[in-house]
């Protein structure tokens, strides 16, 4: 999926949690997805995918980005000191989340 949308190919990925979306889907479908950090990479980044452009921002600025609101909880997560995995529970109802929960193991 990296490799696909940004041409790069990660060469240090550190799972950082998992989240479990039940009814995210389209239909009311289950999800659950594995959120990682990557540490490092190589390869030559594309010009810009059906998905967007990727863009290196400045990660005190990434909250002013537009993106679910639902990220904006899991995300800093990703990206702090603690070397603990995190595992949540967003579930969705009409495209809504509906709550948020979680644990750092």
């Amino acid at each position: 999926e990296i490799l696909e949308e940004s041409g790069l190919i990660a060469d240090r990925p550190v799972l950082r949690g998992t989240i479990s979306w039940p009814g995210f889907g389209k239909n009311g479908e289950d999800w659950f997805g594995f959120i990682f950090r990557i540490e490092s990479w190589h390869g030559e980044v594309h010009a810009g995918n059906h998905e967007g452009t990727l863009e290196w921002i400045s990660l005190d600025t990434f909250d002013t980005l537009p993106m679910w609101p639902s990220d904006r909880n899991f995300l800093p997560m990703v990206f702090d000191a603690d070397a603990r995995l995190f595992h949540g529970c967003m579930p969705f109802h009409n495209g809504q989340m509906q709550s948020w929960s979680y644990t750092r193991v």
